[in-house]
């Protein structure tokens, strides 16, 4: 069965930093497009970032654009987001998705991981 783990979260005090990593098993991420959604408790889930699956571009949500940074290395087989600047409103669980291959989009129709805790308090 093909897996996404999510690995990185934690508690940090705003301001800090935390590099998540989104590895996968029994498939390779190249060419898939590969998000990274977040959920705080009582919200609804929210898309954070993408990395096209066809020419590695990238999105950002407004609410994170200049603080995360979205990466993969193929050779890992694994996706980062870099989380700068951390605030308490980025307080959530972080779930990386694949979609594709080829796909520009991340819709999360595909595959998902189990997710990962970020807090950010002091």
């Amino acid at each position: 069965q093909l897996q996404l783990v999510e690995s990185g979260g934690g508690l940090v005090q705003p301001g800090g930093s935390l590099r998540l990593s989104c590895a996968a098993s029994r498939f390779t991420l190249d060419y898939y497009a590969i998000g990274w959604f977040r959920q705080a408790p009582g919200k609804e889930r929210d898309g954070v970032s993408c990395i096209s699956g066809n020419d590695d571009s990238t999105y950002y949500a407004d609410s994170v654009k200049g603080r995360f940074t979205i990466s993969r290395d193929n050779a890992k087989n694994t996706v980062y987001l870099e989380m700068n600047s951390l605030k308490p409103e980025d307080t959530a669980v972080y779930y990386c998705t694949a979609d594709g291959p080829y796909h520009s989009n991340c819709r999360g129709d595909d595959y998902w991981g189990q997710g990962t805790q970020v807090t950010v308090s002091s």
